[in-house]
């Protein structure tokens, strides 16, 4: 399936009917289907009906606020893109909303161009998210078609020679196919981490870690480029898909990479493995090689 050519299912939240009315209009003229939700209850509701690309959800309404709808989406759904909007900006929901895993936080009145441009952005994060996943899903299949047709073989070749198959290469009989699979398309060392691919996991000797999504692709891109300090603005760009200026994406990247710190000490090691170069960006240090 071609997800570029697919269109763009989008769900905007607000309690107040002309914003929702309005914003909806704007996002409808450029092609994408929308539906809206007067409350965060109804937004739960919906988004457990269906698969939106970005939920655009007004901060401040009763009920369910649009900072604890974030919280409810993503623990349902860690990949979701979820852009919150306030008449009402303070630094401490800001930082909050992006330790959630916000994609993107505007300040109302929005300009129709600024609101276009984050959903544009939510889209485009929210279709490499799924390519991933499908790409993922794709080679645990074909490892999967491989390993029969490897285990048919042998059947083939017993069968042959009217011998009874080894317990060791029955399909039922072992847990050794799905070991194998779980092996070739997950399991990644990184110096004293373990990498698991497609769970946004970790672990450290034999300390699992569950990381978010951007904590996990974070990570991969900060080892991808290990050797290297990489600005905050690089790895806003390339792990959450969108530009900013340098000193935005400072404010967008420390969060996630004070929250992958935290669950690294929490494993008991003392190891800094991600150094922040005051002034530039991030670099893994030694040890994470």
């Amino acid at each position: 399936m071609d997800l570029n050519s697919e269109t763009a299912h989008v769900l905007v939240v607000d309690d107040e009917g002309a914003i929702r009315y309005s914003v909806s209009k704007t996002l409808q003229r450029i092609g994408y289907e929308v539906d809206e939700a007067a409350s965060g209850e109804d937004a739960l509701s919906m988004v457990k009906k269906r698969e939106y690309d970005v939920v655009l959800t007004d901060i401040k309404m009763p009920g369910i606020t649009g900072v604890d709808l974030l919280r409810k989406i993503k623990e349902a759904s860690p990949d979701a893109i979820v852009i919150l909007m306030t008449g009402f900006a303070s630094l401490g929901t800001a930082v909050e909303s992006l330790r959630l895993g916000a994609h993107d936080y505007l300040i109302k009145p929005s300009s129709s161009q600024d609101i276009r441009a984050s959903v544009s952005r939510g889209v485009e994060r929210s279709r490499n998210l799924r390519r991933r996943r499908a790409l993922l899903d794709a080679i645990r299949g074909n490892v999967f078609e491989l390993t029969r047709a490897d285990v048919d073989a042998v059947s083939a070749v017993f069968d042959r020679v009217e011998m009874p198959i080894p317990q060791e290469v029955r399909m039922d009989a072992t847990p050794a196919t799905s070991v194998m699979m779980e092996t070739l398309t997950s399991n990644m060392t990184l110096g004293p981490l373990t990498i698991y691919p497609g769970r946004y996991q970790i672990s450290v000797g034999d300390k699992p870690i569950d990381l978010t999504p951007t904590e996990f692709d974070l990570l991969l891109y900060l080892a991808a480029h290990r050797g290297r300090v990489v600005s905050c603005h690089e790895l806003v760009r390339e792990v959450r898909g969108y530009a900013v200026d340098e000193a935005e994406a400072r404010e967008v990247i420390r969060p996630h990479v004070s929250n992958l710190r935290r669950k690294l000490k929490q494993t008991g090691d003392d190891a800094d493995i991600i150094v922040n170069v005051r002034g530039i960006g991030y670099r893994l240090s030694e040890t994470g090689q």
